[in-house]
């Protein structure tokens, strides 16, 4: 208990506080506290501490655990392990987000303007509008909420535990601090855990710190300043146990854990507004302000001219809603919805829509390697024998792919390429501990146990090796498991063949070779060895940037059950007991070969950065893993690597000043040895650059970047919890390759949203301008607002929405992204819309007058003008189907949505014009047919003004 001053008792020899009277500590108030910095701190500094202290400090037990009241009662205390989730908001507020938009605000205003007028008809359109495209992206939002549920809760995992001094299963949530965890290969890690018996512990740290090997793990303790990626005495919370196993005390649970850290680095970065939305907030507030400006010179005209009050209102509200492209908001979250449809075609799933048009501006993509470019699936890609060098072919762990000779013909079996080549890979699949099975029903090979070990297992089943075969024909007697002091694993098998038994070992070159007299030629018998050879070998393999392990075999005679020499402990002491100094009885091993391997690039990877760095997109590999492998894999991708400054470290880069690390950076193609800070550093500074960055990556040590990138995309099949939250798109099958189609749509879908724009902005423009004309001219007003809220309407859904179905135009990924800071419109489109906006006027404001001139009524006269206004913008969406090409060029059939929007648009008018209930709703009256051959001539001639301006103006996305 605390003692009277309130003050706890600190172990002497760690400097952190001791448990107190009732046998609880605190973790969260010594190592793994909860209390703020200092707390997290001290629990950064279990690593330094010997088990024991840890053990004291956590309270617990190292061989029966906590008690389950115990555990229940610091459950309660701290609470579940599970990261913290940000509240989503509730229906109201996402309702309520949809209203939040300048244009709606002024419709807003509209509505209520009307209402005051007495006008209910026109109030109830307007409303009717507002809601329309509230609903649609309510429903878009709420769809999106979902997909991420759907996501977060394929993320789950059960714990082994120590309670009450049995072993038991719990949910990973019910974890606390203190908890005494068995772990073994294939298992999922909790949360972080201080090794107190690790037995040849391996795991898979990738999706923390980015190395693609496994790291061996003991439970010595280490210098404080030991950094998390060597901390080989922790396991951290969501890697992966590869092999061994081993026992750990929970030191850390939910937001306390390094997963946790990073957690709370990726709440601190910024959600950035996507290119598309800060483009049209802008556009937005412009337009709103001119919108406003002419809505008020129209009631100051008006007044001056001496008209009626109401009558100048009414004529000001009329032209903003003419003014007001209404359909602007639903048909950009109708089209991006398309787009997030057509992505979720070819496997990209997208949570924010405006991100589709994001990931079509990007100018620079910022690769995570491990399992983003590459596979994370170690593959062996040449073997090495003293006679003999052989390429495989095939990637990751399916038994696939073929093993060349040095004649460059493929081998039939492993006896073809010689005795030192079948020894190699016997070594290999029967010296190994790892399980390969094939899941049926996604038609893949899942690895159980270390990528190494995959990795042999892999190519000796290209020539016919299975485990089981080679189990019958070398059944095991023995094992000396791999050590990261000995850096070698060693089984004793039967051999029947020869009425003995054989004595196979793999590891690292360094430490075979001390037990190595000889090697093994192709013809199976034994030679002096030649270290120099061998080691010129392993240098040129391994400046491929490719991990080499060596195999070895020595034979002895039956019932000489031991492995003399081969096993030395830790401690110098042999497996049988004796001393041995790796001479004499240790030695008389045969060196057979070297397997060189390497996490290979996934296979459509290399297309795809060739296609994105032809459409003028940087590709930047940036990893956690060492420089040589990372260059390697650099150079397979087609990534240059070869001129100065393209590949840098992470510690390089932090040195630099702030400009010098910006240019680096910008000469960058591969970044190696890069934590999680700088990560987000080097997203924030390509930012800085008017870059727009689309981060890709899986691991929680990619989480801040993802989330400060412009565009995060995580890998939904291997990508973990936090990656996948911090993104705004999920790869469903983590293919590098579905990014290169995802820019691609959104390319499609910026390109479909210009030329909606194109299309809509001279109807709302040339609707305002006819108002304003009538006011300056004091004639009355050639179209009423109903009825321009009526075309609005109308047109956006059925003629402009179909834009929103327009195929990608040929070439689109062999032109370079537009620039950041390029407009929605170029001069030379706004140019082109002022002109089609003067034709609208000059046609509705011609034959609203002519009509009147020859004895039309008002009601007919301004059908008619509302008739042309909707016939000129008919013909010009087809000119509007490419901004680059004539419309012949497109294809009058490419598109059957347009042909089917138009049949409808055109339904609607002879809907408006000539059934009676919507001539009393809009104030319409039928025409003749005298008068739709005016209309038709008008449009005609609007049409081939704007093709000969298109001719001599082209524009430019």
């Amino acid at each position: 208990m605390d003692d009277p001053r309130g003050r706890r008792p600190v172990d002497p020899r760690s400097g952190m506080s001791a448990p107190t009277g009732d046998g609880r500590v605190g973790i969260r108030d010594g190592v793994g506290g909860s209390g703020g910095s200092d707390d997290r701190e001290r629990r950064a500094e279990a690593h330094r501490l010997d088990t024991h202290e840890v053990i004291l400090l956590l309270g617990t037990d190292p061989d029966r655990g906590l008690s389950s009241d115990e555990a229940k009662s610091r459950l309660e205390r701290w609470g579940p392990n599970s990261l913290p989730q940000a509240g989503g908001s509730g229906i109201l507020v996402r309702l309520l987000r949809q209203f939040h938009h300048p244009l709606i605000y002024v419709l807003l205003v509209a509505a209520l303007v009307a209402l005051l007028l007495d006008e209910p008809v026109d109030s109830a359109v307007i409303m009717a509008v507002v809601l329309a495209n509230a609903v649609i992206g309510f429903v878009q939002e709420s769809r999106a909420e979902a997909a991420l549920d759907a996501l977060r809760a394929m993320v789950r995992t059960r714990a082994k535990v120590v309670r009450d001094g049995a072993p038991h299963s719990v949910d990973s949530e019910d974890l606390v601090p203190g908890d005494l965890v068995h772990l073994a290969a294939g298992d999922k890690v909790p949360a972080d855990l201080r090794l107190v018996r690790p037995a040849e512990l391996r795991v898979d740290e990738s999706a923390l710190t980015g190395e693609s090997l496994p790291v061996s793990k003991d439970e010595s303790a280490l210098p404080v300043e030991t950094v998390v990626a060597d901390r080989r005495n922790m396991i951290w919370s969501g890697t992966l146990v590869t092999g061994g196993t081993g026992t750990g005390v929970v030191v850390a649970t939910g937001g306390e854990t390094e997963l946790g850290e990073i957690h709370r680095l990726v709440g601190g970065a910024d959600t950035l507004a996507t290119p598309l939305t800060r483009k049209l907030d802008s556009f937005s507030k412009v337009l709103t302000v001119a919108i406003l400006a002419l809505a008020a010179v129209t009631f100051v005209l008006g007044l001056l001219r001496g008209d009626e009050l109401g009558l100048t209102f009414t004529a000001a509200v009329a032209l903003a809603v003419a003014a007001i492209p209404e359909g602007l908001p639903a048909v950009v979250t109708i089209t991006l919805a398309i787009g997030v449809a057509r992505m979720a075609r070819r496997q990209a799933v997208i949570r924010r829509l405006p991100c589709v048009e994001t990931l079509g501006g990007t100018t620079v993509i910022c690769s995570d390697k491990t399992g983003t470019l590459t596979r994370n699936e170690m593959t062996v890609r040449r073997v090495w024998t003293p006679d003999a060098v052989f390429t495989v072919e095939g990637t990751g762990y399916a038994p696939e792919g073929t093993v060349v000779g040095p004649d460059g013909e493929p081998l039939p079996d492993a006896t073809a390429g010689g005795e030192a080549l079948r020894w190699t890979l016997l070594a290999g699949v029967a010296c190994n501990d790892a399980r390969l099975t094939h899941e049926a029903e996604s038609d893949r090979w899942k690895l159980i146990g270390d990528p190494t070990e995959g990795a042999l297992l892999a190519v000796g089943a290209k020539l016919g090796l299975d485990p089981a075969g080679v189990g019958t024909e070398l059944p095991r007697l023995d094992t000396v498991p791999f050590s990261s002091r000995r850096r070698r694993m060693v089984t004793l098998h039967e051999h029947p063949a020869e009425g003995g038994t054989v004595t196979l070992v793999k590891g690292a070159v360094e430490g075979l070779l001390p037990i190595c007299e000889r090697e093994m030629g192709a013809d199976g018998l034994p030679r002096p060895l030649d270290r120099e050879a061998v080691e010129r070998a392993v240098e040129e393999l391994a400046g491929r940037g490719l991990r080499v392990l060596a195999t070895a075999m020595r034979t002895g005679p039956a019932g000489a059950h031991s492995l003399n020499g081969a096993g030395e402990g830790e401690d110098g002491e042999a497996h049988d007991g004796k001393a041995h100094d790796g001479k004499g009885e240790g030695s008389g091993f045969v060196l057979t070969g070297l397997h060189a391997m390497m996490d290979p690039p996934r296979d459509a990877a290399r297309d795809s950065v060739a296609t994105c760095r032809r459409a003028g997109i940087e590709v930047k590999m940036i990893t956690g893993d060492h420089m040589a492998t990372a260059r390697a894999v650099a150079t397979d991708l087609g990534l240059p690597t070869d001129r100065p400054g393209a590949v840098v470290t992470g510690g390089e880069l932090a040195a630099m000043p702030p400009e010098e690390y910006r240019t680096a950076l910008r000469e960058a193609t591969v970044l190696a040895r890069v934590s999680p800070e700088q990560k987000l550093r080097m997203v924030e500074a390509l930012q800085q650059s008017d870059e727009v960055v689309a981060m890709t990556g899986d691991g929680v040590n990619d989480a801040p970047a993802l989330r400060q990138a412009d565009i995060g995309v995580a890998m939904g099949r291997g990508g973990t919890e936090v990656a996948k939250e911090a993104s705004d798109a999920v790869l469903l099958d983590d293919d590098f390759s579905t990014i290169e189609a995802a820019v691609e749509e959104g390319r499609g879908v910026f390109d479909n949203l210009s030329k909606f724009i194109v299309w809509i902005l001279p109807t709302s423009m040339g609707q305002a301008l006819v108002i304003l004309a009538a006011i300056v001219m004091g004639t009355a007003l050639p179209v009423l607002p109903t009825q321009i809220l009526w075309v609005n309407m109308t047109t956006a859904v059925l003629l402009g929405l179909m834009l929103a179905f327009e195929p990608r135009e040929r070439g689109i990924m062999d032109r370079p992204p537009r620039s950041p800071s390029q407009p929605l419109l170029t001069r030379a489109l706004g140019l082109r819309v002022l002109l089609v906006g003067v034709l609208i006027v000059a046609a509705a404001m011609w034959l609203f007058s002519y009509e009147r001139s020859i004895g039309a009524s008002d009601e007919a006269a301004r059908t008619a003008a509302m008739n042309v206004v909707i016939a000129v913008q008919v013909f010009y969406l087809f000119s509007c189907r490419s901004l680059r090409q004539p419309a012949w060029r497109v294809g009058f059939f490419t598109n059957p949505w347009i042909l089917l929007g138009v049949g409808l648009q055109i339904i609607a008018q002879v809907f408006i014009t000539y059934v009676p209930v919507m001539n009393t709703l809009f104030h319409t009256e039928p025409i003749g047919l005298d008068t739709w051959a005016r209309i038709l001539a008008l449009a005609a001639l609007a049409s081939v003004v704007v093709a000969i301006d298109k001719r001599l103006r082209p524009g430019a996305l």
